[in-house]
């Protein structure tokens, strides 16, 4: 979503020059901008996504409509789950799914302009070479290792790429993430389709399997798949209260 048209990046020096200058954009947003970054996040809107900008500025917008999009799009919905997981942890996720979409849109460039193996791999040493978005934010940037600091102080780069974030006993009781129960399914309008073949996806509308790790929504109190909503259980134990997509849908729109 840029307003002003940039210039398309056609050489590796250029890509670089374009990664780097949307990877400064995005630190902002997360660092030094992140009060602004997070009020502009509110659940109640549609769903949101952070852009960093060639010029190292970001903005929080709505995805482009046009499909295939011009250049790879990043993670959408960031804001419906600020306010379902501890600040620290909801700035991580965005800055790791950041991380990703520069390396897509770097990399779809290179693919677009016909970079060759030795004009790819300089790429990535380029940008290998800078911390990731996810390092900045949390403060884990790790040193590179050679053999003697290995043999030295190996026992302290075992603990020091380990976020410390405590959440609250009550946070991971209050999303639902056990197999679902029949019982929720067998009163109102559900008791018919239900009876017979259990608890069923709201999603997908696949029947419940032992194997296969579900989550209920807070709202409506219907069951999914993790996978159909993009919820996996690491995520899970973040989330104080679950509104899967409809929910969070119908409460933007008022």
């Amino acid at each position: 979503m840029e307003g002003t048209p940039h210039p398309i990046p056609r050489t590796v020096e250029e890509v670089f020059s374009d990664f780097k200058g949307r990877r400064s954009g995005l630190i902002k947003a997360l660092t030094s901008d992140v009060e602004k970054f997070y009020q502009q996040c509110d659940p109640d809107k549609e769903n949101l996504c952070l852009y960093g900008l060639p010029n190292e500025t970001w903005e929080v917008n709505l995805p482009v409509e046009e499909v295939p999009p011009e250049l790879p799009e990043p993670a959408l919905g960031i804001n419906f789950a600020r306010d379902g997981m501890q600040e620290k942890d909801w700035l991580s996720l965005v800055a790791v799914h950041s991380d990703s979409w520069l390396l897509a849109v770097a990399f779809y460039f290179g693919a677009r302009f016909g970079f060759g193996k030795n004009e790819r791999k300089r790429l990535f040493q380029m940008i290998n070479e800078l911390p990731t978005i996810f390092e900045a934010v949390s403060g884990n940037v790790k040193q590179p290792k050679d053999q003697t600091a290995t043999h030295n102080n190996s026992g302290k780069s075992k603990s020091s790429g380990k976020m410390q974030s405590r959440q609250p006993e009550s946070q991971t009781k209050a999303i639902k993430v056990s197999a679902p129960p029949k019982e929720d399914y067998e009163s109102g309008e559900e008791e018919e389709e239900d009876d017979e073949q259990g608890a069923t996806c709201g999603a997908c509308g696949e029947s419940y399997g032992t194997d296969e790790f579900w989550i209920c929504c807070d709202m409506c109190e219907k069951w999914f798949h993790g996978k159909c909503v993009k919820i996996t259980p690491a995520k899970a134990e973040h989330i104080k209260q679950y509104k899967c997509p409809s929910c969070s849908g119908k409460r933007a729109r008022v």
